[in-house]
């Protein structure tokens, strides 16, 4: 199995600043910093990828193959409030580390309610995590009334890249 936090990070951001071109997204989304509530090494990758290819693909002078320059407006970053965590100790205990960021540090919070059979789906497709008995195989143990408490509500940090304008000359009093 290739884990992604192996690929070489000039290329992968190469690849994402290419599909950024292509698609001209005006508002991207990727896990923070931390990688998630359990810290895992490939969506800490998936945040340095994707934070450094949407700044990357607004400059033309990088990566001139990968398509003509676009500046997505926002990036959001996936995380969880520290108020979060305490529900979710009910259920993983304290046997495991959990990441999460302070509550004003959340910008965006967004009831998924509605999307929770999609939502549970999506996770419990990580079958080897299901099977190894990681976060989405504690989560598919859960009944659906704790489901619905645990994972109704996402969080996010909005980011703007830092390539958005050409920059303003300040004036010399």
């Amino acid at each position: 199995m290739v884990r992604f936090c192996d690929a070489p990070l000039d290329e992968a951001v190469r690849q994402v600043v290419a599909h950024i071109r292509e698609f001209r997204p005006d508002i991207m989304v990727t896990h923070d910093a931390y990688g998630g509530l359990p810290g895992h090494p490939d969506h800490v990758h998936t945040h340095r990828v994707t934070t450094l290819a949407a700044q990357a693909a607004g400059l033309g002078q990088l990566y001139p193959d990968a398509g003509a320059p676009w500046q997505p407006r926002a990036l959001y970053l996936a995380t969880h409030p520290h108020s979060a965590v305490p529900a979710l100790r009910d259920v993983i205990g304290a046997r495991k580390a959990v990441y999460s960021v302070p509550d004003e540090l959340v910008t965006a919070t967004v009831d998924v309610s509605a999307w929770m059979q999609q939502k549970i789906a999506a996770v419990l497709a990580h079958r080897s995590e299901v099977e190894r008995g990681a976060l989405p195989g504690v989560i598919a143990g859960l009944p659906p009334v704790a489901r619905e408490r645990l994972f109704a509500t996402e969080w996010y940090i909005r980011q703007t890249p830092a390539i958005t304008a050409p920059a303003q000359r300040e004036l010399t009093v």
